[in-house]
Parts: C-alpha cells; sequence; structure tokens
C-alpha cells in the first residue's frame, strides 16, 4: 500500500493537481456552479407538473403549459447561461472587465446558433441552446474571453482618454475585439458553412457515451473516491470535465419528461451526489452509524460529532478526524461502498425499478429525501436510499471493526497515551 501510495503521489497527483488548478477549467468550473439555483428553480416547477400522485396528472393537466414556462426558461437556454457565466469567470480570472467578456462571449455563441432557412430567415434552434449546446457555449467562452485579452495585451483596442466615464471607455474597449470575434465566427459558420456546434458535439460523444455506461461511471467514482483517498479533492479534480456532461443529461431527461418520452439517461446530474455519495463521497453514513458506539472513545467521538453534518452530506469530519486519506484500512471501504452503490442504483434505473434523475437539488439535500426529490418523487428510490445506508454499513463494518481493534490494542499497548 506504501508503494502504491508513493506511485500515485509521483505520477498521478502531480498532473490532476495541477488540472484542478487550471483557470480555465477553473472559470468552466465556477460557471457550472452558478447555474445550480436555474436547475433547482425550474426542477421544482417540473415536480408540481409530473408529481406521481394518482389522479395529480389529470388536475394539473390544465395549467400544464404555464407550469412548464419557467423549465423552458432556465433548462431550455442553460447553454446561454453557461456561456455568460464562464465567459465572465474567465473575465475576472485574466483580469479583464467581467460584464464585458461574458456579454462578448453570449453574443458570439447566439450567433453561431442562428440557423438561416431556404427564405433567408434567421431563427433560433432552441434545442442548441438548451443542454445541446452546452459544449459549444463552453468553447467559445474560453475563446472569446482568450482572444479579448491577447488583444488588450497587444494594445490593438480603442482606449479613450480617462477622463471618460468608465461606462464608455469599457464599452470602447471592447469594440475591437468583438469586431474581430463577430467576423471569425462569422465567416467560419456562414460563410464557409461550418456547423461548429456538431464538429464540438462530434469531438465530446466518445465522453458523452462513456459516462453513461456503467463501466464509464464506475471508472469516474473510482478515480473520483481514489484521489480523495490520498488527499486530493477528486471532485474539482475532475468536475469541470465532467460537469457538463451530467448537466447535458440533465437537459435531455427534463425534455424527455416534459415530452412524455422515456428518460435516456441513468447517470444525470444527481445519480452521483445523491445516489453513490450517500452522506458524502464515499458513502461515510455508513461508517459514521456502525462506530457510533465503538468501544474506542476517539472513534465514537467523531462518528456522533460528524453525523449531524453527514445528514446533509458534508462529511470532512469523519474523513479527517478518523482519518480515511492515507488509512489503507479505511481507503478501501471507502472506495469499494461508492462502487457498490454506483453499481446498484445504476442496475435499478436501468431495469425500471427506480426512476433516473432528473430534478437537480442543493448537493447538501439528505438522503432518502433527496432520492425522493430528485426522482420526481419516486418512493422506491427513498427506499433504496434506506437500503443503500445499509449497503454502506455492511461495506464498512469490517474494516471498521478491525481499525477499532487495532487502536484499542494500541492503547492497551501504550496505557499512558490517550486512545483518542
Amino acid at each position: 500500500m506504501k508503494t502504491f501510495v508513493t506511485l500515485l503521489n509521483r505520477f498521478v497527483v502531480p498532473p490532476l493537481t495541477a488540472l484542478s488548478e487550471n483557470r480555465y477549467l477553473s472559470a468552466v468550473r465556477s460557471g457550472m456552479v452558478s447555474l445550480v439555483p436555474l436547475t433547482i428553480i425550474g426542477g421544482l416547477f417540473l415536480i408540481v407538473c409530473y408529481f406521481p400522485v394518482g389522479g395529480w396528472d389529470k388536475f394539473v393537466a390544465p395549467y400544464l403549459p404555464v407550469l412548464q414556462v419557467p423549465v423552458t426558461a432556465t433548462f431550455g437556454l442553460l447553454s446561454v447561461f453557461l456561456c455568460f457565466a464562464v465567459g465572465y469567470q474567465m473575465g475576472k480570472l485574466l483580469k479583464q472587465e467581467a460584464i464585458v467578456s461574458a456579454g462578448l462571449a453570449t453574443v458570439v455563441y447566439l450567433m453561431i446558433q442562428l440557423h438561416l432557412d431556404e427564405a433567408g430567415n434567421a431563427t433560433f434552434k432552441m434545442e442548441r441552446l438548451g443542454s445541446q449546446g452546452l459544449f459549444t457555449a463552453i468553447l467559445v467562452a474560453l475563446v472569446c474571453v482568450r482572444v479579448q485579452k491577447f488583444l488588450a495585451d497587444k494594445n490593438a483596442v480603442i482606449r479613450l482618454p480617462d477622463s471618460v466615464p468608465p461606462m464608455v471607455y469599457e464599452s470602447f474597449l471592447s469594440l475591437t475585439p468583438m469586431l474581430v470575434l463577430v467576423l471569425a465566427f462569422w465567416l467560419l459558420r456562414f460563410v464557409l458553412g461550418v456547423d461548429i456546434n456538431e464538429v464540438v458535439q462530434m469531438v465530446f460523444r466518445p465522453l458523452v457515451f462513456a459516462l453513461n455506461t456503467l463501466p464509464g461511471i464506475l471508472v469516474c467514482v473510482f478515480t473520483i473516491t481514489l484521489l480523495w483517498s490520498v488527499g486530493i479533492n477528486g471532485d474539482n479534480a475532475l468536475d469541470a470535465l465532467i460537469g457538463p456532461v451530467f448537466l447535458q443529461y440533465l437537459g435531455a431527461n427534463v425534455e424527455a419528461v416534459s415530452n412524455g418520452e422515456p428518460l435516456p439517461y441513468i447517470t444525470a446530474q444527481g445519480f452521483v451526489t445523491t445516489f453513490v455519495n450517500v452522506g458524502g463521497t464515499g458513502a461515510t453514513l455508513g461508517l459514521a452509524l456502525v462506530m457510533l458506539n465503538s468501544k474506542e472513545p476517539g472513534y465514537r467521538k467523531i462518528s456522533r460529532l460528524s453525523l449531524p453534518t453527514q445528514i446533509f452530506q458534508i462529511n470532512e469530519p469523519i474523513f479527517f478526524g478518523f482519518p480515511i486519506v492515507l488509512n489503507p484500512l479505511l481507503m478501501i471501504p471507502y472506495v469499494l461502498s461508492a462502487l457498490a452503490l454506483t453499481v446498484g442504483t445504476y442496475l435499478l434505473m436501468d431495469w425500471g425499478w427506480i426512476n433516473r434523475p432528473f430534478v437537480n437539488l442543493p448537493w447538501t439535500t439528505p438522503p432518502v429525501l433527496g432520492h425522493f426529490l430528485v426522482t420526481g418523487g419516486d418512493w422506491r428510490a427513498a427506499v433504496w436510499g434506506v437500503v443503500s445506508i445499509a449497503l454502506a454499513m455492511v461495506v464498512y463494518y469490517p474494516f471498521a471493526k478491525a481499525a477499532e481493534r487495532q487502536r484499542l490494542l494500541q492503547a492497551k499497548s501504550s496505557p499512558g497515551t490517550a486512545a483518542s
């Protein structure tokens, strides 16, 4: 195990640490986070529209078109909001006027999503303003702000005297970058006829496909928990890469629900955060419950203190208190419990025994309640939430008790040393 950890620290940790600290990925990560309130609001209206209670569909039918307006205004424009948010965050990181960067990127993104029909009329393809255009939105935002920064550094911008009001000054400062970018993307999209959105989707299609398969999501969960086990925030390291995929899945599931179609994606946003991270990454709520009445005073105290926070999916107290990080005895069940819940949940959803996620929730939503809400009110998912906690306890039990015996033996052999 020491050799394994050494190899990880030598060959895996440095590149992944650099990846998690990359400013482009940081901008994407921050932009994704800013969309959470929008998806939660849209999700709440979805629950009202399709609450699984007998007779509810007939009662709500007359109001359904009006109730779906907030869903369309949030999920239907996800890519536009993401482009603005990533552009804003990237502008801040590159020390540009952030609101100008965001506006510039959004204008370019909207332009390339226009479609010219045979009569020459320009219209938007609404599906591309939603979840289908997420990767294009990210790429456009990063490119636009990078070009803006390049032109500013080369002084290829219009600078007015300092006496001019700041808003006017910034408007003229963005004129040259906007002209360059609009011309470049206009030529690429409408003169050369390159469908930028389709090209980007084609590049990311293997990743989009893989993460909705059982092997793909297992690799993803294994990597996240393994990184956490050696002290790296696995969620932060990978979120900028996988977050847009899960959000795209969620948008597609929302669209399917709205159209009365089967939900296409199992691992949509909420699959990992709700069904796998029961009590936090690694399903550590199971460990806290197993050690709640531990014979070892230190473990007992940490479990009881961490339990209230784990109800809200915050597990740092137990993760660093036991500790789990760099602890071979507890690293194993930490990874195994997450993998077991991934397999169990994926198969149940694939077989149609519980609903697939289509409602986004705050990641701090307690287990069981989260299982119920993220699936649009499926009581079977709530039952699986209870079973998941029990399953995590079973996985942790032999390892936790071995760690307990180890600590008790150490305390006996060193009576002058505090057990905690």
